[in-house]
């Protein structure tokens, strides 16, 4: 009886290509960390089943004191407002629905957030990234880094 190689999540595996199971399909999630005007510093990329919150802690590992952080309603946990205070920077992310204790909210300054919308938009007017041409991981992470690269940075 043979068994698959990637059943163990080896060569090929799940593992190298970041693709999970949810809802919609088999698909994967992308996270960005942006400075104030939409221009990415880091990505990370996950499966589609993996909650947003679960990237939170490989994005902001390395913030600078008294940044704002502006998060989406997703992150809102106590881990993630605990990590980005252990730093120094302030969260402003709006409060759950479900949420006993609601913490403090700015939405004039949280209406910045459009620029990380608007910088997932232009990422997939390339269409290798809209559609997830590459099979692996790291093949759909450089072409990321390119992209960002090439209408950022250039």
């Amino acid at each position: 009886m043979k068994a698959h190689r990637s059943a163990g999540g080896g060569k090929g595996g799940v593992l190298l290509q970041a693709i999970g199971i949810s809802r919609g399909g088999r698909n994967s999630k992308l996270h960005a960390l942006t400075d104030g005007e939409g221009r990415p510093i880091r990505f990370v990329l996950t499966g589609g089943q993996v909650a947003d919150c679960r990237a939170a802690d490989a994005l902001l590992d390395d913030l600078a004191p008294r940044t704002i952080v502006l998060g989406d309603i997703a992150q809102d946990s106590n881990a993630i407002r605990n990590l980005i205070e252990r730093q120094g920077a302030v969260p402003n992310i709006p409060s759950k629905v479900n949420q006993r204790w609601k913490s403090c909210f700015s939405r004039s300054r949280y209406k910045g957030r459009n620029a990380i919308e608007c910088m997932f938009c232009r990422l997939k007017d390339f269409r290798r990234i809209s559609t997830r041409c590459d099979k692996l991981a790291a093949n759909f992470l450089g072409a990321i880094d390119l992209a960002a690269a090439i209408t950022w940075w250039l």
